[in-house]
């Protein structure tokens, strides 16, 4: 038998796929609105100055002969600034993944034991009233300001492993591309972020862009608490033909029972591991961009705030956008079958990891050029899109029934990086804020984008783990119980590789 599962904006899964991609949007405008709002939060210091002529514009007017310009006598008014000098600053910045870091491993628990719908919706609460809290935060002080920013993302670090069992239990293999496609709104949440924060900063003052953010986030969860279910089978508004061909699809490798992940299993294996260095190089990129990013661009490259923030969101564009492709191509090999699910994995790494370090060192060679520092930034996570296909599939594929706790434990070590990357920056850049000091910044990331895909692609692999299976389904030799009762709820029908068409 033939099913023909609803199209377009008449698929649930699409809806899923929407909301999921909302969720991460949502989550990281509360992630990334610290590194623009900081600048316009903080005194200029000397190592960090509006006040004085950042080095890049004064080599690029000097090249020019151009000798009109004039230091300006005070920082632009958008409310009230601290005197915060670039260590605290870099503490204000990593605060957030302190936090992300310590419920990384407990959210993919946490979806798995209460279902990742529930989990997603209190979290992302709690992160909007904290947002809202920010500017009575900082009034206090720069402790209460670091204390709120790492409860947000205390919160937001169960997100990501809440969507990725949402991924498995939702996302049909063939269509599994596109789901972790659906996974870079955060990219589009940077993107939108940045700009619209400048432009409210310029012309609201700082204290709007939290209330802002904060207020639109409360309104999102209404819409996720309504539009999404735990599971195919819970939702009630899926048609009996969509879930016939989600479950059939999904076959024997996503359990319908909940138990603990085995943990010895999962931190005693080589993939893993092969899988979390990975992750943590793509984090390093992506985190240090996300954190200082905004810091290079107005300090060193000389750019107001509002410049700053469209420029700074730039390269997340290009790894949006590049990521649905790589997201389209990976399901256009997987479909017809030209390479290997390990093929795939381990080729896409020279584009993930190897050009993007490539391309930061080739950055190191363009001095002051403003054009193509932008430029090689911008194809560098550009470039890194690449890894819908690597580091943000492999969980599913090592371990579809744990794949919130995989990319959990990945995103726990990763997110290290998110207040690693700061410190040193924040450190480098102490006594002097120029591009000497930028070019160590960009080796250091180059190396570890390098190295890291070099090791996954040794010791990575893409095959389901034995202990996949939950222990009592071994014991009775049954792969999926609920699964064998899926006839219950269904009429029989074809193999869905086979026969079964959406």
């Amino acid at each position: 038998m033939t099913i023909t599962c609803p199209k377009g904006l008449l698929s649930t899964r699409f809806v899923i796929g929407i909301m999921l991609f909302t969720a991460c949007f949502v989550s990281y405008t509360m992630r990334v609105n610290i590194s623009i709002n900081l600048i316009a939060m903080v005194e200029p210091t000397s190592a960090n100055s509006n006040t004085s002529e950042p080095e890049c514009a004064r080599i690029n007017r000097e090249n020019s002969g151009n000798e009109t310009y004039q230091a300006q006598t005070s920082a632009p008014d958008y409310g009230t600034r601290y005197d915060w000098d670039s260590n605290v600053q870099s503490l204000i910045l990593g605060s957030y993944f302190w936090g992300y870091t310590i419920t990384c491993i407990p959210g993919g628990v946490l979806a798995e034991k209460f279902g990742p719908t529930r989990t997603v919706m209190i979290a992302t609460l709690a992160s909007g009233f904290l947002t809202l809290l920010g500017p009575l935060m900082a009034s206090w002080s720069y402790i209460s300001l670091i204390l709120s920013r790492f409860l947000t993302g205390l919160c937001g670090g169960v997100v990501y492993p809440c969507l990725h069992c949402l991924v498995s239990r939702w996302a049909p293999p063939e269509e599994k591309g596109k789901f972790i496609g659906a996974l870079l709104g955060g990219t589009f949440g940077t993107v939108a972020t940045w700009p619209l924060l400048g432009a409210i900063i310029e012309a609201l003052g700082w204290s709007w862009s939290f209330f802002i953010n904060g207020g639109l986030v409360l309104l999102w969860c209404i819409l996720w608490i309504v539009l999404v279910a735990d599971r195919p089978e819970g939702h009630p508004r899926i048609s009996e033909e969509e879930k016939i061909y989600i479950v059939k699809s999904l076959g024997d490798s996503v359990k319908r029972t909940k138990s603990l992940p085995p943990y010895r299993n999962i931190f005693l294996s080589i993939p893993v591991w092969s899988l979390i260095v990975l992750h943590f190089g793509n984090l390093w990129g992506l985190y240090f961009l996300m954190t200082a990013g905004p810091k290079f661009l107005s300090t060193v490259l000389g750019f107001n705030l509002g410049h700053t923030g469209i420029l700074a969101a730039l390269p997340y564009l290009a790894r949006l956008i590049f990521g649905f492709i790589f997201g389209l191509i990976g399901d256009f090999i997987r479909q017809r079958k030209l390479l290997s699910t390990i093929i795939v994995r381990k080729g896409f790494i020279l584009f993930s990891h190897i050009i993007p370090g490539g391309l930061l060192l080739v950055l190191n060679l363009t001095g002051c050029d403003i054009t193509w520092s932008i430029v090689l930034l911008t194809l560098s996570l550009g470039s890194n899109g690449a890894s819908t296909l690597t580091n943000l599939q492999n969980s599913q594929d090592l371990a579809p029934n744990y794949a919130g706790t995989l990319y959990g434990i990945a995103n726990c070590v990763g997110s290290t990086t998110g207040f690693i990357s700061p410190i040193i920056v924040g450190q480098l850049t102490a006594k002097n804020n120029g591009m000497s000091e930028w070019h160590i910044i960009f080796c250091i990331g180059a190396l570890v984008y390098i190295v890291c895909g070099l090791v996954f692609c040794v010791f990575g692999s893409a095959e389901i783990q034995t202990w996949n299976t939950p222990k009592e389904n071994q014991k009775m030799g049954i792969q999926n119980p609920a699964f064998d009762n899926a006839s219950e709820i269904t009429v029989k029908v074809g193999e869905a590789d086979e026969n079964t068409k959406v």
